[in-house]
């Protein structure tokens, strides 16, 4: 493997027109939605579980993010194995500074906030000049840009907020006159109440509609609904709890679910003096309206591609004029025709996808060929050292000489429920994140199949297998 490109690794760094090229501290503080929705009324939100604790550990993808310059924030030291087996393929690691006291429930931001000589190291690199880019922004990161003197790489946590809400980009889409499913936006009662009586309509022609909660993310905080009965139980649960708080704000929205052939993710970066640079498309897989991989190159025509370019250009306009700046990444859909939802969201904030660009630009940019981004679930028994893995997967695994096999980009996910305090003895849910790549999709398929063979009885029983793209119909 090569060190990639300045072209690759620029595009995976924010142009905030302030020496580009200057350190970076970066923070994979994952779902930081759940601090932006706080305080606002929407769906029920889960109590903390074993998924959220793995989660949290999928802040060790940003070493594959930064540079060599750069220093990376991580809830825990990684797997030494691991770190040796990127550094064997070529991979220039950046600083790691790791807290020393992880809570499985908390961001690593939210950690970092409370570690005292960590707090004490990062003022030391704001001194240098070093800049933090968080996965995104809300009241703790920002704190602790506070508390440390390091000045944010993008945006303020109320516009990062603001932006990310899904009304927001329902509104875009309005203005705009871009395609997107039949809805309504519910910022009171008054609205839910209207919106419900257009979902009943909706309902009693057969149709299917949808509930999100405007800063919901990766499958939670959306109830597809298709009887009556059950979304009058959903509205009299919504209601009831909004007077019971003596409120009549909401953030909902109410849609149509709509057919879908595939789904897009698409990312452009916003600088700070108002460029706008399209990064890259991507064909995105979902489970059950959850995040689950990438396809790249995606399969586009000429004119969706360019459809994608041009509605970027438009959205960046305007979010800068909204006062963002940063990278933002887009979902989007097309319908079983070849038409295009254009923007089903807007995310201000980093995407898995923005993770996989600097590997991208290494392993596929002097090939043609395809690479499968994806996870696998696992329900191992005890902590697996990656050694273990790396023995498993021995034959499989990324190779230099031939540019194919499968590449592990975040191994603490693995293990990252094993350490919850509440977790009984026994088996436990973990992933695996990785990107396989091959001559085709064809082979790439194959390929991750084969790697979940090989997990055996690492694999959670009954699990999916992340690799082949959904036809489910869906608004997420």
């Amino acid at each position: 493997m090569r060190e990639p490109s300045e072209a690759g690794v620029g595009a995976a760094r924010p142009t905030l027109g302030e020496d580009p090229g200057g350190p970076l501290v970066l923070l994979g503080n994952f779902e930081v939605e759940d601090h932006w929705a706080e305080g606002e009324l929407g769906l029920p939100r889960p109590p903390f579980s074993g998924g959220r604790a793995v989660v949290n550990r999928l802040d060790e993808l940003a070493l594959l993010l930064a540079g060599p310059g750069d220093h990376v924030v991580l809830k825990a030291p990684p797997d030494d194995d691991w770190l040796a087996y990127l550094r064997s393929l070529g991979v220039r690691l950046p600083g790691i500074l790791a807290v020393r006291d992880q809570d499985p429930g908390r961001t690593v931001g939210e950690d970092a906030v409370e570690d005292t000589a960590l707090k004490a190291e990062l003022a030391r690199l704001a001194e240098g000049g070093a800049r933090l880019w968080p996965h995104g922004v809300s009241r703790v990161e920002e704190r602790l840009a506070g508390l440390t003197g390091l000045r944010l790489a993008t945006a303020p946590a109320a516009v990062c907020k603001a932006v990310n809400s899904k009304i927001y980009s329902r509104g875009l889409n309005a203005e705009y006159g871009l395609r997107q499913p039949e809805g309504r936006t519910c910022q009171d009662l008054d609205e839910f109440a209207d919106a419900c009586l257009w979902a009943r309509e909706r309902l009693g022609r057969g149709g299917t509609v949808v509930l999100k909660d405007a800063f919901g993310v990766s499958g939670k905080g959306v109830l597809v609904v298709a009887e009556t009965a059950a979304l009058d139980r959903v509205q009299r649960m919504i209601t009831r709890r909004a007077e019971r708080q003596g409120r009549r704000d909401l953030a909902l929205l109410v849609e149509e679910w709509v057919a879908k052939r595939a789904d897009l993710n698409y990312q452009f970066t916003v600088g700070r003096d108002g460029t706008v640079r399209f990064d890259f498309v991507r064909e995105a897989l979902t489970e059950g309206g959850v995040h689950a991989g990438h396809w790249m190159p995606p399969h586009l025509t000429d004119r969706q591609q360019s459809q994608v370019r041009e509605v970027a250009a438009v959205l960046g306009r305007r979010l800068a004029a909204d006062g963002y700046f940063g990278v933002v990444g887009v979902d989007a859909m097309v319908d079983p025709d070849g038409g295009l939802y254009p923007v089903v969201e807007i995310n201000a904030r980093n995407n898995m996808s923005t993770y996989q660009e600097r590997l991208r630009s290494t392993l596929l940019a002097d090939a043609a060929g395809t690479a499968l981004a994806g996870h696998f679930p696992l329900r191992p028994a005890r902590p697996v050292p990656f050694a273990e893995l790396r023995d498993r997967l021995r034959g499989l695994l990324f190779d230099t000489g031939t540019g194919t096999g499968f590449l592990v980009n975040d191994f603490a996910t693995v293990n990252a429920a094993a350490t919850r305090p509440d977790r009984p003895e026994g088996p436990f849910d973990g992933r695996l994140y990785g990107i396989t790549v091959a001559a085709s999709r064809q082979e790439a398929t194959a390929l991750h199949r084969a790697v979940a063979d090989r997990l055996g009885d690492l694999s959670r029983p009954g699990g999916t297998r992340t690799g082949e793209p959904h036809r489910e119909r869906s608004t997420t």
